[in-house]
């Protein structure tokens, strides 16, 4: 297969590249200022906000399939214009899109999200994923939509900022509940999706609920660090506006997908 990675030196990006190259496809991937470090990658510099460079990259090389991972936390142009950049470009040279949402687009609430609940964002990264969702489906109603949560894996953020939280440079929050899921779990099934026919949303995250601050007790078991010393702090108590209690139910993709989506109690054990 031909397939085109667009975010792959992102951590989730590289991942989905590794794998690929591992089962023989070719592979194109994109950046955008840090390089692709992933040998037997084709790699190109491209700006997904310039939806001209966009559509002439599609046109050269021509993939079967698309991977779309790029976002930018604090910036609407590359989050949600560039997804509806990238799923044109597919459409228009016939390539199959799985395209990379989140759990942000939430609201939060006790009870878990089943994959077509409607996003009901309340905080402008939310808001953002939501409108890019917005313009993949009606771009391209055969586009998979892949909500996942925080990806967590050897080098992700999320395990860095437990360890810094364990060495008293960062605080963790007691008040925000996800659902962690493996790096190379979701890069499996990202794959899988690529190669099958499933259209729509998709929840696509480990079964494990937990708070910022567990995850950091579950990090600390797992490195035999003391955690006495784990820092913790609440959203509402820094001003930080984001929906607390977000769970995703996977069940849907547990039985559609090969690949077993690991919770984050057997992963960090």
């Amino acid at each position: 297969m031909n397939l085109l990675v667009v975010g792959a030196s992102g951590f989730l990006g590289a991942e989905v590249c590794r794998q690929a190259v591992a089962a023989g496809h070719r592979v194109v991937g994109t950046f955008h200022s840090a390089a692709v470090g992933v040998p037997g990658v084709a790699t190109r510099r491209l700006d997904v906000t310039d939806r001209a460079a966009v559509r002439a990259l599609l046109t050269e090389v021509r993939p079967e399939a698309v991977v779309s991972t790029p976002y930018r936390y604090d910036d609407w142009t590359v989050t949600a214009d560039g997804a509806a950049h990238v799923a044109y470009a597919s459409a228009e040279v016939g390539a199959r899109l799985v395209h990379l949402s989140s759990d942000a687009l939430h609201g939060g609430r006790p009870e878990p999200y089943r994959d077509d609940d409607v996003p009901s964002p309340v905080f402008a990264y939310g808001a953002a994923k939501a409108a890019a969702e917005t313009a993949v489906r009606a771009v391209d109603p055969g586009a998979v939509l892949v909500r996942t949560s925080l990806i967590v894996g050897e080098g992700s953020k999320q395990i860095q900022l437990c360890r810094d939280a364990l060495a008293g440079r960062a605080a963790l929050f007691t008040d925000e509940l996800r659902c962690p899921v493996d790096v190379t779990d979701l890069a499996a099934a990202v794959l899988e999706l690529v190669a099958g026919d499933y259209a729509g949303p998709l929840n696509v995250a480990g079964p494990d609920a937990v708070s910022r601050a567990e995850l950091g007790l579950l990090v600390a078991r797992q490195l035999g660090v003391d955690p006495a010393g784990l820092r913790t702090t609440t959203g509402a108590a820094v001003g930080v506006h984001r929906p607390s209690e977000v769970r995703l139910d996977s069940s849907r993709a547990a039985g559609l997908l090969r690949t077993r989506l690991r919770g984050v109690t057997e992963l960090l054990t």
